[in-house]
């Protein structure tokens, strides 16, 4: 067994000059960034580390944009034998305030050694930062030395073993970023293994193409730590570019003849809305062997449109493949054979809501499920009921795992941790089911709906919302409100629209109701059409919908 520095010594010993990352920027040149230039700007970094007298298992917090100094702030962390965890950056996206309270939140229970910004940033970061905090050192990007060789036997990444953490991934949330996913060399480097494995990896072909942002799991781990430790060239630009000029992924795939790219549910509908035919001008997208959809659950509408609109332009059906992924796993769970489109279940809607049964149907009243594949190689799976027995196929309960990828702990929060699991299986508060070793993953635990005894799915509801003209893909979220009078809660739909209007509001809302009401199990009531940037989103790009129902409510 390995740990992360053993392989980066590898790589800078054998093939220095081998491209690692080409990152991208609006209106600029691509910047290739070789092995020897990531290691050498790395160093920099560990060298400040040391310098500030930052001990080896002492936490990082990163707060960078996309660039350079996010790549070597990291690697220099991981070289110096620190814990590097990268959070957002603030953006006009965030409320300042929210932003600071989970800022103080995070460093009172991650206790980081330091912080990582830019001078611009500074002040910001100061006024989060309280007497007595854990933060000794606030590091800022111009204070480095120049890039320089490693010599790797001195560096404190150099003492660890293959159990001791490497990185911390702070999941998303509501309240913020306070649950800090611990994870070892040894889970991370045997994740990437089975990963690999289920995708048929191969350093000598592939080329992953990404836009995701590096705090979360499906960015941090398939689209940064995956590419960069086997070897494989990786393209990356700026989330924010890409929200802006969505084609870009699209002439990147196709400049640098890329063949895998992970993306949220979303971001298919939105591609397949947003980009018009004369930005893929000579594009071909014939090179794309995996476009991996790695939302719980996925959909198998939003892939259907994401063909629709680029199959003329060489996408495959067959490139469009499914993961089940979380962060307490590393990333994936499972993953979709990628010789053939992903299973699709079609299922009876009303038995699956009232039931909780996945019962085999087809016309009038039927729903398409997705499959997220079957299990990796070094992963166990099983669907539980409340009792935490396990359940038999197309019954639907709560998933758990077990692997050697799993977290060490959430970091210093033990009472957590020990909540999470169930004996050695991990709970993850996911709803799914099983169908010949294939997982259809079908929402979460906690954002349940429950209406006159139905269980209503907030993504299925967001999902029929998308589907309505005039409605932003993806800004949308729905939510339940406690009814005292009836006893159970109602379905409220909050939507982002660029109308203004109170008339066409008025008929948008109306559209939306009845298009809930006449493809769902639930009579909707509840519609409210907001203007853009009303929607509160998680670090992660996910609609917040407790905070958003926070929201509603206050507005009342």
């Amino acid at each position: 067994m390995t740990t992360f520095l053993d392989i980066l010594q590898k790589h800078y010993t054998e093939s220095p000059e081998r491209i690692s990352v080409y990152l991208q920027f609006a209106r600029e040149e691509d910047q290739a960034i070789s092995y020897r230039q990531l290691l050498e700007g790395a160093n920099a970094y560990a060298q400040i580390y040391a310098e500030k007298g930052i001990k080896s298992s002492e936490v990082i917090v990163l707060i960078l944009q996309h660039g350079e100094d996010l790549l070597y702030a990291f690697w220099g962390a991981v070289l110096h034998g620190a814990i590097p965890s990268i959070m957002p950056f603030l953006t006009e996206k965030l409320s300042p305030e929210r932003y600071r309270a989970d800022l103080k939140a995070l460093i009172s229970v991650t206790k980081p050694a330091a912080i990582v910004t830019y001078p611009k940033f500074e002040g910001d970061i100061r006024s989060a930062l309280q007497k007595g905090d854990s933060v000794r050192e606030l590091i800022l990007s111009d204070q480095l030395s120049p890039a320089s060789p490693p010599n790797f036997s001195l560096l404190g990444g150099f003492q660890h073993s293959p159990e001791d953490i490497v990185l911390l991934q702070h999941s998303s949330g509501t309240t913020g970023l306070q649950k800090g996913v611990a994870l070892s060399h040894r889970a991370v480097l045997n994740q990437l293994d089975a990963y690999g494995e289920s995708i048929r990896l191969d350093a000598g072909k592939d080329v992953v193409v990404s836009w995701l942002p590096l705090y979360h799991d499906m960015g941090l781990i398939a689209s940064f730590l995956l590419p960069i430790l086997k070897g494989i060239p990786l393209v990356l630009m700026s989330p924010f570019d890409w929200v802006r000029a969505p084609y870009k992924l699209m002439q990147s795939v196709s400049k640098y003849h890329g063949t895998l790219t992970w993306l949220p549910n979303f971001a298919y509908i939105f591609c397949a809305r947003k980009i018009r035919d004369r930005h893929l001008e000579g594009v071909d997208l014939n090179s794309w062997r995996a476009i991996i959809n790695c939302s719980e659950p996925v959909r198998w509408e939003s892939h259907q449109a994401f063909f629709e609109k680029f199959k003329e332009y060489g996408l495959k059906l067959e490139t469009l493949q499914t993961s089940y992924a979380m962060a307490e796993n590393t990333f994936g769970v499972t993953q979709s054979d990628l010789s053939y489109p992903p299973v699709v279940d079609e299922i009876d809607a009303k038995v699956f809501s009232e039931e909780r049964v996945a019962r085999p149907s087809a016309g009038e009243g039927s729903m398409k499920m997705l499959s997220s594949g079957k299990t990796l190689g070094n992963t166990r799976v099983r669907v539980l009921d409340p009792d935490g027995n396990e359940l038999s196929d197309r019954v639907i309960g709560e998933i758990a795992l077990k692997s050697d990828s799993m977290l060490s702990e959430y970091y210093n929060r033990p009472k957590t941790t020990e909540k999470a699991f169930l004996g050695e299986w991990y709970l993850t508060g996911d709803y799914g089911y099983f169908v010949d070793g294939e997982l259809f993953v079908s929402g979460r635990k906690k954002e349940m709906i429950i209406v006159g005894g139905k269980n209503i799915y907030p993504q299925d509801i967001e999902t029929l919302v998308y589907e309505v003209e005039g409605i932003h893909a993806g800004r949308a979220v729905a939510f339940g409100v406690y009814d005292e009078r009836t006893g159970t809660e109602d379905v409220v739909v909050v939507a982002e629209s660029t109308l203004t209007e109170q008339d066409e509001i008025y008929q948008l809302a109306d559209s939306v109701r009845k298009h809930i009401t006449a493809n769902s199990a639930i009579a909707l009531r509840y519609v409210k059409i907001v203007p853009p940037k009303w929607i509160l989103k998680t670090s992660s790009g996910k609609a917040a919908r407790g905070a958003c129902k926070e929201k509603y409510l206050g507005e009342m």
